[in-house]
């Protein structure tokens, strides 16, 4: 009969020092955050950082790992992808503060918008090109989508516009949706 090991300490101050860092980052941005500040908040010695991360910008890159955990559209008819996608973006910024933060680092910091173009490549990308009609247009499709879904989330979750901020999830759908819907299959004007 085999042991089941225990979490490692080493992997229990990870976690502790990521969750300070992606608090740090989100209250301060990444100019005010400081490594002797994230270790005071994780309660550890700032050279614990550093042994783990590096610098501030490998903690950066490690607090901002970010899965968007798009679902699957190729299963949905073509004419609701738009939709869906508005409706996963929503509910992934109105559940998870990193996702704030980042946002708000990246229009503060360059390490912090190349985090979020990284992250918006690699993950909206794909699934452009799954559902555009011209796969050689799927990178410019991406970032059209990037534009809308970012800019609501800068008025709604970080600048908190009152108009944007208090519409229903239902309205913001309804507006959002047709336009992320033709920058991913209406034909190229």
């Amino acid at each position: 009969m085999t042991k089941s090991a225990a979490p490692r300490r080493s992997d229990a101050t990870k976690a502790a020092i990521l969750a300070a860092a992606r608090e740090r980052f989100a209250a301060d941005g990444y100019e005010r955050a400081t490594i002797r500040a994230i270790a005071r908040d994780a309660s550890i010695d700032p050279s614990m950082v550093m042994r783990y991360y590096g610098n501030k910008e490998g903690l950066f890159v490690a607090a901002s790992s970010i899965d968007l955990r798009l679902p699957e559209l190729g299963a949905l008819p073509s004419k609701h992808v738009g939709a869906a996608l508005v409706a996963h973006f929503l509910d992934r910024w109105e559940g998870d503060d990193v996702l704030t933060a980042m946002l708000r680092v990246g229009v503060t910091n360059e390490a912090g918008a190349e985090r979020m173009r990284e992250v918006f490549a690699q993950q909206i990308g794909p699934v452009t090109l799954g559902v555009c009609p011209d796969p050689a247009e799927a990178s410019h499709r991406a970032a059209l989508v990037a534009s809308q879904i970012l800019g609501m989330a800068l008025t709604r979750y970080v600048l908190r516009f009152a108009p944007a901020a208090e519409m229903s999830r239902e309205e913001v759908i309804a507006w959002l949706a047709p336009t992320v819907q033709r920058y991913l299959t209406a034909e190229k004007p």
